[in-house]
């Protein structure tokens, strides 16, 4: 298969896949806050959220992460060019943080399977929180990729830093406006 049509199947699957740990996280948010909701509308809106989440999980995230991973490998290990990329310090830091993104995506993974369950172990202001952090993978492989070679290493950690302190100060700023509006 031609290079670019499997980049292009690539990135169609990613963006899916990103978008599927996105809404999920957010999904999360609901099915936390619709736990503390009294009777009936707290069994309404979890039963409702639970099949949402399913289909969510197991329809777009999981097949997305899978099939994005497979035409990654497919670019990887059967191209030259992607033969190349192997060899350049980038796609080995670049790899790094798809790792970490599979540990993200496998945490969510676990606690998709607590809420399920009616385990509630986080409050919704954690899973907004962690909700930053597939956007913090996002940026820096989107950087990573684009840059490639040119990424100065140092700038670009204090870079992913200050956007992770300029997330968190968001996050902080719209806590309280959320708690003033619920005055």
């Amino acid at each position: 298969m031609d290079y670019n049509y499997l980049k292009s199947l690539h990135l169609i699957f990613v963006i899916t896949w990103f978008s599927g740990l996105f809404y999920i996280v957010r999904l999360f948010v609901y099915q936390i806050e619709a736990s503390q909701k009294p009777s009936p509308e707290k069994e309404i809106l979890q039963k409702q959220y639970k099949i949402m989440t399913y289909r969510l999980w197991y329809i777009i995230t999981w097949p997305s992460a899978i099939l994005a991973s497979i035409f990654a490998f497919w670019m990887l290990f059967f191209t030259d060019l992607g033969n190349a990329w192997l060899k350049m310090p980038w796609m080995h830091v670049k790899l790094g943080f798809v790792f970490v993104l599979y540990l993200y995506h496998l945490k969510c993974h676990q606690i998709y399977l607590q809420l399920q369950k009616d385990e509630v172990k986080h409050s919704s202001n954690f899973m907004r929180l962690w909700n930053e952090g597939a956007t913090i993978i996002l940026f820096a492989v989107v950087f990573l990729v684009i840059l490639k070679s040119a990424v100065n290493w140092i700038f670009g950690v204090v870079g992913i830093i200050l956007f992770s302190v300029i997330i968190m100060l968001g996050f902080k700023f719209y806590k309280k406006i959320r708690q003033r509006n619920q005055s």
